[in-house]
């Protein structure tokens, strides 16, 4: 009886591996996080929130997800972690409790021309290897129906050095799929030459139409007028084909220039070494739309935009090549594969059904494998990388999302919900980053992050349940629960857009007049067409400002001062203020600091450990050479105003004797968009994603167009945030612009004076204008999913 009583008591006490139910961090201090300390339950769903730059992504992807992924790492041989990312360790004192994180977050697919939904996805290759099986003809194996792979021919000697050396000779041959004449990318560029050279001129008579290139003066004109290969004095469209190619195509050679040694080579290899290389968003507005004219990009007459060969375009299972198969909507696609009975390749067949089927399930039916992954949306994208975790049969695993409601209607935003819910009730935690009070409501468990951005948050205000957030009191309970209303009045328009016949991607002949001169939102499901509509219909010229969620690239050099174009005015005021030059006060120039090359850190490369980053003992961080800061302006050195935030900056170039006019308004600019507590000289790789977009938003504000574009300006955003965001759209169409917004939010189409609804489905089920209107329209209407949504939104 004893016996079994102590089996009892033995049997009721909890077991040491139960203990483990909470990720604890302790003394976080990632980027501006003030040692933050917190406990998350696991096998539950977490969701952080907070103000955009108030630390949600410090604490989770660079604390938590990074942490988890670099001890994955060292369970790895030292020789395997030299081929693998070098990760340090997070700025944290203990993280305990911690499992395998897999993290879907929104970076943009790499947008490599060949690189696409089927390619960045497990679909290509196995179709691939079901067309290498059943194709007929059968042309090879399943290189042969790669775009990616060429076909290579060779034949030698090879000498193994063996025993008694012997060359033997060997011929070598691979099939690829890839089309020769596009070389896999489906499009051919060119070169308007209209858009570079007035051929009826001489290069003496100004032909150049290049920016930048004056006739008179400058030296790359004059490699050309003095070069030998052409006649300066001769309008272009005289020169003999001898004279044109070499102007043209010609080889880079010295000539002498007003008796100074110079390189010439041709014109198209010049215009694409100092144009087409650069980084079109960081281009000034006036280069980057002479590159936009210059370079035309028209689809392979070859393989008609397929990138594949003749070869793989003719073999067929039935009457379906590989190229109609990734041309196919992938909800089409699947259909077609479920009708394919092959026992042969049945294991094969599953597995590409399983995850075609993943596609229709996350509600991405509507793409096809052929679809350049560099087009997809930061939400798209993400949902792309989630399809290779739904059918995963791993649990206690840690999933980590960034925004996952990200481009989603709100009608798509419940089976978003059930997919996290669904990974949830497998047994992992999941941890999501999330505005959307439609993606806040389902958590178990919320983290407020605050109470400000940038240097004002990094603190967790609020742990708790939904309800108790409400009352909690915190920038996020305040607003969770904001609806805007429907404006009593909306703007007339001054004129309209006319789009006729569009038929770009899904769009079905559609004929729409775009009002100007006020606030309209073009919205609709995932898929329907709304980006086909305002990017392949509105005319780019110079008095449309597009901006769109394409990342901003910038090293960790770059910094909002630098991209904005801020640092110019800056300098010069300096340099004048001094009488030296400007260049001294760039720490990627002149002034830079020799030690450390201007970075502030010196980076210590240890092979497969992580590298270390320690403050310069030179410079103490500063960026710049002793001799620089020496001079001032306004009682201040350069390191000192890079080191101010924007509201900060704002105040010290906006009176007194530092009063620069033209820095004072790019700040304005910054501010406007939110962006006040941003420190100057802040690497852009710190930023977060909403950051980024806002920071991108206030550059193209200084650009002078009279319609305005924007693609889901309020990506990233806190629901607080958006209120300013939506007060910058009314400056801006109150101001005489017109301005088009591509959203899904119900607040920005409640504010709106006019939405055009796009539907009614994805895909092919979608392409069509299924609403022109008010907003108080579209809600007594209610004909659209659009506006059942808006309805229950404002109440109505």
């Amino acid at each position: 009886m004893s016996s079994a009583k102590r089996a009892d008591t033995r049997a009721a006490a909890p077991h040491p591996a139960d203990g483990h139910d909470m990720i604890r961090v302790h003394g976080a201090r990632e980027n501006n996080l003030k040692d933050v300390s917190i406990e998350i339950p696991k096998r539950r769903l977490t969701v952080f929130t907070g103000v955009s730059g108030s630390g949600k992504s410090s604490l989770v992807f660079n604390t938590i997800a990074a942490e988890s992924q670099r001890l994955i790492n060292e369970t790895y041989s030292a020789f395997v972690q030299g081929f693998m990312p070098t990760l340090a360790r997070p700025e944290v004192d203990v993280l305990d409790g911690l499992t395998t994180a897999i993290i879907v977050d929104q970076q943009r697919m790499g947008a490599d021309p060949r690189s696409t939904v089927g390619t960045a996805t497990d679909a290509n290759a196995m179709l691939r290897i079901l067309f290498s099986r059943l194709g007929d003809p059968h042309i090879g194996p399943p290189s042969a129906y790669s775009f990616n792979t060429a076909s290579v021919r060779a034949s030698g000697a090879i000498t193994v050095e063996r025993g008694n050396k012997k060359a033997v000779k060997a011929t070598y041959e691979r099939t690829g799929g890839m089309c020769t004449h596009c070389e896999g990318r489906g499009k051919v560029s060119d070169i308007d030459l209209s858009q570079l050279y007035d051929d009826s001129k001489s290069l003496a008579e100004g032909a150049f139409t290049i920016p930048g290139w004056k006739s008179d003066s400058q030296w790359t004109v004059q490699v050309y007028a003095q070069s030998g290969f052409v006649d300066p004095d001769k309008p272009i469209r005289e020169y003999t084909e001898k004279e044109l190619r070499d102007f043209l195509y010609g080889e880079p050679v010295k000539v002498k220039v007003n008796g100074v040694n110079l390189t010439y080579e041709g014109l198209i290899p010049k215009i694409q070494k100092s144009f087409l290389s650069k980084d079109k968003e960081a281009m000034q507005p006036h280069i980057r739309a002479f590159v936009e004219r210059a370079v035309t990009f028209t689809t392979c007459p070859e393989c008609d935009g397929t990138r594949l060969s003749e070869g793989a375009r003719s073999s067929r299972i039935g009457k379906v090549s590989i190229a109609d198969a990734c041309a196919m909507e992938i909800r089409d696609l699947a259909d077609w594969v479920r009708t394919l009975d092959e026992p042969s390749v049945a294991p094969l067949l599953t597995a590409l059904r399983d995850t075609l089927d993943s596609f229709v399930e996350i509600g991405l039916g509507y793409l096809s494998l052929d679809r350049p992954a560099g087009t997809l949306s930061g939400g798209e994208a993400q949902r792309v990388k989630m399809i290779r975790h739904l059918g995963s049969s791993l649990t206690d695993t840690t999933y980590v999302f960034d925004e996952p409601t990200i481009g989603l209607h709100p009608h798509d935003i419940q089976r978003m919900n059930d997919l996290l819910l669904r990974l949830r009730d497998k047994g992992n935690t999941v941890l999501v980053v999330e505005h959307k009070p439609e993606a806040i409501a389902i958590a178990d468990h919320v983290v407020d992050l605050g109470p400000g951005a940038g240097t004002a948050g990094g603190t967790v205000c609020f742990e708790g349940t939904v309800e108790d957030l409400r009352s909690a009191g915190t920038v996020t309970g305040r607003h969770l629960d904001d609806r805007s209303s429907l404006k009593e009045t909306v703007r007339e328009p001054t004129g309209a857009l006319e789009i006729r016949g569009a038929n770009a991607h899904n769009l079905q002949d559609v004929d729409v007049d775009i009002p100007l001169g006020v606030l309209c939102v073009v919205t609709g499901v995932a898929g329907s067409g709304k980006s086909s509509l305002i990017h392949g219909s509105v005319p780019a010229g110079a008095d449309v400002v597009a901006v769109d969620q394409s990342p901003i690239k910038g090293s960790r050099r770059s910094n909002p001062a630098t991209y904005t174009g801020l640092l110019d005015p800056i300098r010069k005021a300096f340099a004048k203020a001094n009488g030296v030059k400007p260049a001294l006060f760039s720490a990627n120039s002149e002034g830079a600091c020799p030690t450390c090359n201007g970075a502030g850190v010196v980076y210590t490369d240890l092979a497969m450990m992580a590298g270390v980053a320690s403050p310069c003992e030179d410079c103490e961080g500063k960026r710049f050479q002793p001799s620089v800061l020496v001079y001032r302006f306004g009682g201040r050195d350069i390191s000192e105003v890079l080191a101010m935030s924007v509201a900060q900056a704002e105040e010290f170039f906006g009176t007194g004797e530092a009063r620069t006019p033209a820095a004072h308004k790019i700040l304005q600019r910054l501010t406007d968009v939110g962006l006040g507590y941003l420190t100057l000289g802040q690497p852009l790789t710190t930023l977060s994603g909403g950051e980024r977009q806002r920071l991108k938003l206030a550059t193209h504000m200084g650009e002078k167009g009279g319609v305005y574009v924007l693609d889901e300006p309020t990506t990233g955003l806190h629901l607080a945030d958006v209120e300013q965001l939506l007060g910058l759209l009314d400056r801006l169409v109150d101001a005489g612009k017109s301005v088009i917004v591509i959203e899904h939010h119900q607040a920005v189409m409640a504010h709106a004076d006019w939405i055009i609804d796009l539907g009614p489905g994805a895909g092919h089920d979608g392409g069509r204008i299924v609403f022109e209107g008010t907003p108080a329209d579209l809600v007594a209407d209610r004909s659209t999913l659009t506006g059942e949504h808006l309805a229950a939104y404002v109440g109505a």
